[in-house]
C-alpha cells in the first residue's frame, strides 16, 4: 500500500509538476515579501515572482520545470518506494529519511532562489542573475541536493 502511494505521488509530481511549481514560487515570493524591503508580487498562474518593484530595477523570477525541486524529490520518492518494495520492515525509517530529504530539497531550492534575489539586488541584473543562476544557483543546488541524499541514505539505512 506504501509502495503504491510513494509511486502515485511520484507520478503525481511529473503530471501536476505546474501545481508543485505555482507553490513553490508562492512560497518564495512570501518569503521575499518578508525579508525584502522592495516590492513583492506573485503570479501564480504564470509561476513567476517580480520583485524589485517600484524600484529601477525590477525583475521577474519564472519557475521552470528545470528550476523546480519536484523533479530532485521525484528520484527519492522512486527509492524509497523501491527500498520499501524490497524491505518492508524498514518503512518507517524509509519514510522518515524521505520527508527529511525532501524537506531539504525544498529549502535548498528556495534558497537557491533567494541567492539569485540576492545578487541581482546587489550586483544588479545583468551581472547579478548571471551569476546567480549559473554559477552560485548552480552550485548551491548540486551541494544541496548532494546533502539531501546523503542524509536520505543515512537516515534510511541506519540502525
Amino acid at each position: 500500500m506504501t509502495v503504491a502511494v510513494l509511486l502515485g505521488v511520484a507520478a503525481g509530481l511529473v503530471f501536476a509538476h505546474r501545481l508543485y511549481r505555482t507553490a513553490e514560487i508562492s512560497l518564495s515570493g512570501a518569503i521575499l515579501s518578508v525579508i525584502s524591503s522592495y516590492g513583492v508580487d506573485v503570479i501564480p498562474d504564470r509561476q513567476t515572482v517580480y520583485f524589485g518593484l517600484g524600484s529601477d530595477t525590477p525583475l521577474g523570477l519564472r519557475m521552470t520545470p528545470e528550476c523546480t525541486s519536484a523533479f530532485l524529490v521525484l528520484p527519492l520518492i522512486v527509492v524509497g518506494a523501491v527500498m520499501i518494495a524490497l524491505r518492508p520492515r524498514i518503512q518507517s525509517r524509509v519514510l522518515f529519511a524521505l520527508g527529511v530529504a525532501a524537506l531539504a530539497v525544498v529549502i535548498v531550492n528556495q534558497f537557491r532562489v533567494l541567492t539569485l534575489v540576492g545578487l541581482v539586488q546587489w550586483l544588479g541584473v545583468d551581472t547579478g542573475y548571471y551569476w546567480g543562476h549559473t554559477l552560485l544557483g548552480s552550485m548551491v543546488s548540486v551541494f544541496g541536493g548532494a546533502a539531501a541524499l546523503v542524509a536520505f541514505v543515512w537516515l534510511a539505512t541506519r540502525k
